[in-house]
């Protein structure tokens, strides 16, 4: 129980959960929903850890800066890989993100923030040492599968094993859970950043043209897939010639963009395979039935689901508006938090 400072506190901050994820952040306020939801890039002045316009280029209008920028200033993506890669420069972007979630608020938030299975414990002090820096009250962390499962709607706290595969931007988190705790996990740290990166590199090789992340971002979602496609298709894609320094375009297909994406989606189902074998027989069998949960903006790739599906020989399904699924979870804990306290202590340990 908490206690009556506690309590009284709780009465009037603004608790919020926070998907702190590496291509995006997404803030839920309790008895709101998610409220903000832009991606984890920063705008600095080069060679200082000074925010640009106080503050304002950070999320949205700091990701239209990345790869273009002038010598003076920087676009920084402070995580990387699920984890806190410039400890400053998170901090000052968590502190945006929670005064936007709650900016009247005369009482500093609690905060529930979802972290990848596999960081170590000096990478959760770093997370709970930036949030308090930048304005929580108190902070708990909980790994983002339970969070994705949670927000699916998958009945963790049963006896029945649940298998979620939440595809992020620097991770993907593969877990089999029970029990409001994690049975077997994989942290494994290719996802949608990776597929980018494949992407970025077929064009070099086979073009012998240069394209940003942001570029390789929207070939990916404009044609990119898993599995063949009932009519395949064609892009036009710009860049940067490498041999003659000069803008170029070409035009690419569905088909060689789904062979680009081949290593890193093989390294997926290579982790679901993995946390599979170790997991107890009598939770396997209730995945005979059960099957696998996908979410996460990766969830999102055409017929990942169909790959998955053919070569782990379960039933798959992509869960409803995968890209929320995590932040979901996070609100669901903040409105049940003493509840759900196991859930968020095994995160703490």
């Amino acid at each position: 129980m908490p206690s009556p400072l506690e309590w009284f506190l709780s009465r009037f901050s603004a608790d919020i959960g926070i998907d702190l994820g590496t291509a995006n952040t997404l803030v839920v306020v309790r008895g709101q929903g998610i409220v903000t939801a832009e991606p984890s890039v920063v705008a600095v002045k080069r060679g200082t850890n000074r925010v640009l316009l106080d503050g304002l280029a950070v999320g949205d209008r700091a990701k239209e800066m990345l790869g273009k920028t002038p010598g003076n200033i920087v676009a920084i993506r402070p995580m990387k890989d699920g984890v806190i890669a410039d400890f400053e420069i998170t901090e000052a972007m968590l502190r945006y993100f929670i005064r936007k979630a709650c900016p009247r608020s005369w009482i500093a938030p609690r905060v529930v923030i979802a972290i990848p299975s596999g960081i170590t414990a000096v990478e959760k002090r770093a997370v709970i040492n930036s949030a308090e820096r930048a304005g929580a009250r108190k902070v708990y962390l909980i790994q983002e599968p339970m969070a994705a499962g949670i927000g699916v709607g998958l009945p963790i706290l049963g006896a029945a094993g649940s298998l979620i595969v939440d595809i992020g931007g620097g991770t993907t988190e593969v877990a089999v859970m029970s029990l409001a705790a994690l049975v077997t996990a994989e942290s494994l740290r290719i996802a949608g950043d990776e597929m980018d990166e494949a992407i970025i590199q077929h064009m070099r090789k086979t073009y012998n043209l240069l394209i940003g992340e942001q570029t390789a971002e929207k070939v990916k979602i404009a044609i990119g897939s898993a599995w063949a496609l009932e009519q395949e298709e064609r892009l036009e894609v710009k860049g940067r010639d490498l041999k003659e320094g000069l803008p170029r375009k070409t035009i690419i297909t569905s088909e060689e963009i789904r062979e680009a994406l081949l290593d890193p989606i093989r390294a997926i189902t290579g982790a679901i395979r993995s946390v599979l074998e170790r997991t107890p027989p009598e939770l396997a069998a209730d995945l005979v039935d059960e099957g696998i949960v996908l979410c996460g903006g990766g969830a999102l790739l055409r017929g990942i689901d169909r790959v998955i599906a053919e070569e782990i020989r379960l039933p798959v399904r992509v869960a409803d508006d995968p890209l929320t699924a995590v932040a979901r979870g996070t609100g669901q804990i903040l409105e049940r938090l003493h509840m759900l306290r196991d859930v968020l202590d095994a995160a703490e340990d």
